[in-house]
């Protein structure tokens, strides 16, 4: 095993380089300017906005200054500066994530949470009124843009009923009851948003998953043995159900990161989705490169991560 996770985080070191490498290049070819926010005021002169350029390292070749970037990366760790906010970026995230790991986390554990014992009462009762319902919500649920069904919510809750706020408070602090309720009620939309296409789609996976594995002769050998039928279920179809599943719920961490791009501006959660946006908007390529790279790593390890349970689930699977 030990084996097999360091070759592992060996290739994903080329994996990582090449992608970053990528990315580097394409923001430094788009015709977007990072000092075009500083041409646009004339109250500051030509010489000024060349001596910040030269500061920023942007007089420099971009390969020259991806090499530099990648050099500071690996020896100290070291983000970068924002060329918006003359901030670090490793502090701009820092006070960014807690926001999207709340919003973002909630809304994916209540999707697993939902779509696991849906999925298996939509198989075990196939062709019910059941199963029927779960399959048109799928459809649904995964079919509609999140951004549609935002707005949707926020007609519905927000504009007619004046149950909950459609813009997020950022300043809001929890220090008791009162203000744990208004942090619930300003995330109740985001979540649901999330939940909603997640569940969907997790439902469908389980479900179908169930069906291949519930008519094996395995578990009409449990069935003829005496196991409780509960039994059958849980411990044989849907352990053997979850190893492709694993790999959806694993991989839709960071999947579920690039959705919150849109869901984060309809509601103006003030997350790492909106960060991104702003930062595209005005060329931040220190910032937008630093995402990118944490949405990288989160893809190699939960790529891991999936594996590893894999050898849980199924102790056939060995790791040399």
């Amino acid at each position: 095993m030990n084996r097999y996770l360091l070759r592992r985080v060996l290739i994903a070191i080329p994996t990582l380089l090449g992608i970053s490498f990528v990315i580097f290049a394409v923001l430094n070819l788009a015709p977007n300017d990072p000092m075009a926010q500083f041409a646009l005021n004339p109250g500051i002169p030509f010489e000024v906005r060349e001596n910040i350029r030269r500061s920023l390292g942007l007089d420099q070749p971009w390969p020259i200054r991806y090499v530099k970037w990648i050099w500071t990366l690996v020896s100290t760790g070291d983000l970068g500066y924002s060329f918006n906010s003359r901030f670090p970026v490793a502090q701009l995230i820092m006070l960014k994530l807690p926001v999207t790991i709340w919003v973002l986390g909630s809304a994916y554990l209540i999707s697993i949470l939902l779509a696991i014992p849906i999925g298996i009462i939509s198989a075990v009762k196939q062709y019910s009124i059941f199963d029927h319902f779960v399959s048109a919500f799928a459809f649904i649920g995964f079919s509609v843009p999140t951004f549609f069904t935002g707005v949707l919510l926020i007609l519905l809750f927000s504009v007619n009923l004046h149950w909950l706020p459609f813009i997020y408070d950022s300043t809001l602090v929890v220090k008791d009851t009162d203000s744990l309720i208004k942090l619930l009620k300003q995330s109740a939309m985001p979540i649901m948003v999330l939940a909603l296409f997640q569940t969907a789609t997790l439902a469908r996976y389980v479900r179908a998953s169930m069906l291949e594995n519930l008519p094996l002769d395995y578990v009409r050998t449990a069935r003829a043995k005496g196991i409780a039928e509960r039994l059958v279920i849980l411990r044989h179809v849907f352990r053997n159900s979850m190893l492709p599943v694993v790999t959806l719920i694993a991989l839709g961490v960071p999947g579920i990161f690039g959705g919150a791009l849109i869901t984060e501006q309809i509601f103006r959660v003030p997350g790492i989705g909106s960060l991104v946006i702003s930062s595209i908007e005005t060329s931040d390529t220190p910032v937008i490169m630093a995402v990118n790279i944490v949405y990288a790593l989160l893809v190699v390890a939960f790529n891991l991560i999936a594996d590893m349970v894999y050898a849980f689930l199924d102790p056939r699977i060995k790791y040399t």
